[in-house]
């Protein structure tokens, strides 16, 4: 058996962005989470799983607290991944990011990264 846990659409507005006009006006970024779990088995214990709250924790963090606007969504992903594979529970991590308001140079369209990781 395998568990995941899981964030989907946890939207953030911020200034992060390549061009220097995106850091002069917050836009949504839209992050998705999926954790795996080391365990088969978690029982009644939040202990053994990973609290969904950490997750939008670990992305406030990164895109809240960040020092210097964020140039790449890329960073942004292997932020979190960095914040959420602290918790030992964690064996495998897909986060997807994305940027509805991207500077296109046509109308249509959804900026979107994913990311995957896996405990070694």
């Amino acid at each position: 058996m395998t568990i995941r846990v899981g964030l989907e659409r946890y939207t953030v507005m911020a200034k992060h962005g390549y061009y220097a006009f995106e850091h002069e006006q917050e836009q949504p970024f839209v992050f998705t989470v999926w954790a795996t779990l080391s365990k088969a088995k978690v029982g009644n214990e939040l202990s053994n799983t990973l609290n969904y709250a950490d997750i939008q924790v670990a992305i406030d963090r990164v895109m809240l607290e960040s020092e210097a606007p964020i140039a790449l969504m890329e960073e942004m992903a292997e932020q979190v991944i960095v914040q959420i594979a602290a918790f030992q529970t964690v064996a495998a991590l897909h986060v997807r990011v994305e940027k509805p308001n991207a500077p296109l140079p046509h109308p249509g369209g959804l900026p979107v990264i994913e990311v995957e990781w896996h405990r070694n």
